[in-house]
């Protein structure tokens, strides 16, 4: 029994995952609304976990990660949608989008690899920005600001034992819950699966100490440039579901600065190189924006009366500050995270994850 509790303490985010894959059977909001906003903050938890490869594993200050992500939702929907000729396939161009942006992100790590701290930030940072002008600007290719769309669901045109998966897709927001829930699942058995490889100790051994590592015979080179790959492939892979999810691209202002500033808040408040602890981060930021906000909003909004709508009355007017005012919390009482990995867990003082 006690091995048993120390399991789950030590990977409860696998438990949290079955009972959200169970959750739609006993929350019928789910299959509504609710269901819309919770497959957005899954989404934002594969994006956070593809960032903390670059922040958390490795120890590479990165600002430009939704740059990746937008990359993956337009590639995608060049793929997918009418306006083109290509239209190969939701799953097809998912992965042929994730390949390519896993490339775009290997050949920026290329010319930034003695850069650390300060100066790879404000790369990553023009990065980001460059990728954003591109998409306003290439019009025939991007639509600009009106972004592309239709993009088709995963399944369309696909019939299963007499079920249309597109329009399954498009009529029930549950089949992109369980999509970006599988989607999530696989990511973190993935990371998990690279936190303990050569790969991954070889991430940390760099973070902790590049010139031991190099010493150690590990190709600082080499790591670095694998840690850019992955990172931009996770989160093209969100981007892809983001694309699907709304059935378009959505303008480029949604891949800009703000969106990666977010992803790494929520990172560093769970706990850099913590897959548990990113998690938490993205529930307590993002499911605050996207779930608890308009709710809590819309019970206030009944309670004092619809003729009263001041803005003192509305919790998204001080969401910002509410997020500042967690994150200077946090930083003051728990400099590693809410949920720290062991090693970084170790260096503050702390015993265990």
């Amino acid at each position: 029994m006690a091995a048993a509790w120390k399991w789950i303490s030590q990977r409860w985010e696998v438990v949290a995952l079955a009972l959200l894959a169970v959750a739609p059977l006993f929350v019928p909001a789910l299959g509504g609304a609710l269901g819309g906003q919770v497959t957005t903050l899954f989404i934002y938890c594969i994006l956070a976990l593809g960032l903390n490869v670059m922040v958390g594993y490795t120890g590479l200050l990165h600002l430009g990660i939704a740059a990746f992500f937008g990359i993956g939702a337009y590639v995608v929907a060049i793929l997918t949608v009418p306006l083109f000729p290509f239209q190969i396939g939701w799953l097809a161009a998912a992965a042929v989008s994730i390949a390519v942006t896993a490339g775009v992100g290997f050949a920026l790590g290329g010319p930034v690899l003695k850069l650390r701290g300060d100066a790879l930030a404000i790369v990553t940072l023009a990065f980001g920005e460059v990728v954003k002008v591109t998409l306003r600007n290439l019009e025939q290719v991007t639509g600009g600001m009106k972004g592309l769309n239709p993009v088709p669901p995963p399944g369309a045109g696909v019939t299963v034992a007499g079920t249309d998966l597109g329009l399954a897709f498009a009529v029930d927001p549950r089949w992109f819950y369980y999509l970006a829930l599988a989607a999530l699942a696989g990511v973190v058995w993935a990371m998990r699966r690279l936190e303990n490889s050569r790969l991954g100790r070889a991430w940390a051994a760099v973070r902790e100490d590049e010139p031991a590592a190099a010493a150690l015979g590990i190709s600082a080179t080499q790591v670095k440039l694998s840690a850019f790959a992955m990172s931009a492939a996770v989160a093209a892979l969100a981007g892809c579901l983001y694309a699907a999810t709304l059935s378009t691209t959505a303008d480029p202002n949604a891949y800009d600065f703000n969106r990666s500033i977010l992803v790494l808040c929520a990172v560093i408040l769970g706990g850099l190189g913590s897959i548990p602890g990113t998690l938490l981060g993205v529930a307590i930021l993002v499911g605050f924006d996207t779930v608890l906000i308009p709710a809590a909003d819309s019970l206030i909004q009944q309670l004092s009366g619809a003729a009263d709508r001041s803005s003192l009355l509305s919790l998204a007017s001080w969401r910002l500050a509410i997020f500042g005012l967690a994150l200077v919390l946090v930083m003051r009482y728990r400099p590693a995270g809410l949920i720290p990995s062991r090693r970084l867990a170790a260096e503050w003082g702390r015993g265990g994850r």
